[in-house]
């Protein structure tokens, strides 16, 4: 369930989202398969929200 939607959601990141779009032409470029790259897409997906979430603590924290 959980690959499913970061599949989806690394789908629109391609094309919406200028970090992942380079990513994932730069990995085209040196011959990586489509699928590859959005693999690749996915966890780089998965790092931005975890650093968001982090951060997102520590302003909670620091507030309360």
């Amino acid at each position: 369930m959980a690959r499913s939607a970061l599949y989806m959601a690394a789908l629109v990141g391609v094309r919406h989202e200028p970090r992942l779009r380079e990513l994932y032409q730069r990995l085209r470029a040196r011959g990586k398969a489509a699928k590859v790259a959005l693999v690749a897409c996915m966890r780089k997906l998965l790092v931005i929200l975890n650093a968001r979430m982090r951060d997102a603590l520590r302003e909670n924290h620091a507030m309360a």
